[in-house]
């Protein structure tokens, strides 16, 4: 919390004390016994401390000079933060969210627990769940955590990556503006090293052929960053293969046809990609088959089990077999739909041991069940509407909305389709299919913990590769950029002229954090490391930091890629909202609540 304290002098005699009573009183021994002006002053001093309350440290704006501020003048109850303190507390509060989250940054990044009121423990190191689910008070901490969380939603990475640039870049230009320099000149230099820093990322980005084996490349390294060595390795492929299975040339990218489904059960190595769908739910009827080979597949999007009418509606019956009539035209509407069903069923599958399987988006009652059982077909009911999706892309078929016309064109098929009991819950498994346009990646865990963490690394991986894909090309990772944008930035400045010169200054020195930090949580020095970096760099290498031995290595080499499209963003957007919060010179807290509270509204 921040707390912004009255300004000294001015407290102890009220904001109605004029200058000419203040020098007087400096005059004056007024602590003299008798004396009448002590104990005049005494009494407004007594006064002012019982009817205006020093501010509560909850409070992040303070009035901190009487008539200093217009709005004080339109509502006299305003709370303000007036030019330098309000640029302080925005420094304060983006440095601050800095500090929270350096420790979290790259590969040796360490991890956060996170604890709820209720209790629940989450473990992780990813910057958009740290930043999304952690208490943050201080208002410019919490535009900063919004702004970031909105890149990983753009982008799927760079959370952590923006706090920090924010923060520096916030912390290097105080240096300037503690001397003196206007906030204008600062932003005005960064808007200038923005522009030549997205134009030198245009030339620093690397146009390969994207193959498996660099998405591969892509993918490791941002799994590195969120889990342990071994499963990131692990999860790898599993990632790359699951986003060139839906990938298809020309076509925007859908990751929701990736299926990510969770199994608490044996370790997080085990999971694996699944060229097929896995659906949380089983057949709903003991005597249905488990395990069905060469099987045709009718995806349905039709109620099976009697329906109540809309309407308020009583039948009413006088004897046992007036009900069973009644019963019996109940059951004849679903009856019918049965009876096609069945009949497909028998016409494709004959007498051989093919088998048939319904997955129903809709409701199937415990009769319809039990006529389903009988003639041997599988039935899943109450699927989710992308499943369906997924189901289609995965098997072939059409969905249907209507048995009426029913016919062998609107079946898929699948070669294995099996039920996996665990515990009191059931899996269905589809697979062994022709030429999947959807798969699923199952995750296994020992507790949901690991689980938890283990979902929120693979969508940043599979977003990683999805971003590859559509930008076709990549930048060189370990800090290799934020080196080589530094040197280019200080040569770039040379042809600048003005004061301006101070905010390109500050915005390269404040992208150095990056590389800096990567070596710090490494157990490096970071100095030691920037400097060799920045030696062979000169000496015409793009280098980069081996966080195992803390020497330098050639990113490209080693195949260490980022996103192009995450480090454009990462760099417009920190540059932007840096500029946004030097140029803030009042903070006030907003709301008519005082304004109704003095004109008896409350």
């Amino acid at each position: 919390m921040l707390f912004i304290p009255a300004m000294a002098g001015f407290a102890d005699f009220g904001p109605q004390a004029s200058k000419h009573e203040l020098s007087r009183a400096n005059r004056l021994s007024y602590g003299k016994p008798g004396n009448d002006f002590s104990r005049r002053l005494e009494a407004r001093r007594s006064f002012h401390r019982n009817s205006h309350p020093p501010p509560t440290p909850h409070s992040y704006f303070t009035a901190t000079m009487s008539g200093g501020s217009a709005v004080s003048l339109i509502n006299p109850n305003s709370e303000v933060a007036r030019r330098g303190q309000a640029l302080q507390l925005n420094i304060n509060g983006a440095v601050g969210l800095m500090e929270v989250v350096r420790s979290n940054l790259g590969p040796k990044g360490t991890i956060k627990m996170l604890v709820s009121g209720a209790g629940d423990i989450k473990l992780t190191k990813d910057g958009k769940v740290l930043l999304s689910e952690m208490q943050i008070q201080n208002p410019t901490a919490a535009m900063i955590a919004r702004a970031a969380t909105a890149q990983d939603e753009i982008t799927g990475d760079g959370t952590t990556s923006i706090v920090m640039l924010v923060g520096e870049f916030m912390k290097q230009a105080d240096r300037h503006i503690s001397e003196g320099l206007h906030p204008r000149i600062i932003t005005e230099g960064f808007e200038l090293a923005k522009k030549e820093s997205l134009n030198f990322l245009d030339s620093f980005a690397i146009k390969k052929e994207i193959d498996r084996e660099l998405l591969i490349s892509v993918a490791r390294t941002s799994l590195r960053t969120k889990v342990h060595r071994a499963l990131a390795d692990t999860l790898t492929e599993a990632v790359v293969d699951a986003v060139l299975t839906i990938y298809r040339e020309n076509e925007p990218i859908d990751l929701h046809m990736v299926e990510i489904m969770a199994m608490q059960h044996r370790s997080e190595i085990d999971t694996r990609l699944v060229r097929g769908l896995v659906m949380d739910h089983g057949a709903r009827h003991p005597d249905m088959p488990k395990r069905v080979k060469d099987a045709f597949v009718l995806t349905l999007n039709v109620s099976l089990e009697y329906e109540k009418s809309e309407v308020n509606s009583g039948f009413f019956y006088s004897s046992a077999e007036q009900r069973e009539k009644l019963v019996e035209s109940e059951r004849k509407f679903v009856d019918e739909k049965l009876k096609k069903i069945v009949e497909l069923k028998r016409h494709v599958c004959g007498d051989t041991n093919k088998g048939f399987v319904i997955i129903n988006q809709k409701g199937i009652d415990p009769l319809s069940l039990d006529v389903l059982a009988k003639n041997g077909i599988l039935a899943l009911r109450r699927a989710k509407r992308r499943n369906m999706e997924r189901m289609q892309l995965i098997c072939g078929g059409v969905a249907q909305n209507s048995v009426d016309d029913l016919s062998p064109d609107v079946l898929g098929w699948a070669g294995l389709i099996y039920e996996h009991t665990l515990g009191e819950e059931k899996f269905t498994f589809v697979e062994d299919v022709k030429e999947p346009s959807s798969s699923t990646i199952l995750i296994k865990g020992p507790n949901p913990h690991t689980i938890h963490q283990t979902k929120d690394a693979i969508r940043d991986g599979l977003r990683a590769v999805k971003n590859t894909l559509e930008d076709g090309s990549v930048v060189p990772g370990a800090g290799a950029f934020q080196v080589a944008l530094h040197s280019h930035l200080l040569k770039f400045k040379d042809s600048v002229k003005g004061r301006v010169k101070a905010g390109i200054t500050s915005f390269a020195e404040g992208v150095l954090v990056i590389p800096k930090t990567l070596a710090a949580n490494g157990g490096f020095d970071p100095m030691d490391v920037l400097v060799t970096m920045q030696e062979e760099y000169e000496e015409g290498h793009i280098v980069g930091i081996d966080l195992q031995s803390g020497e330098t290595l050639d990113p490209i080499a080693e195949g260490i890629w980022d996103n192009y499209r995450v480090v454009r963003n990462m760099m417009q957007n920190s540059s932007v909202i840096a500029t946004n919060f030097l140029l803030v010179d009042e903070m006030m807290r907003a709301g008519r609540s005082s304004l109704k509270a003095d004109n008896g509204m409350e």
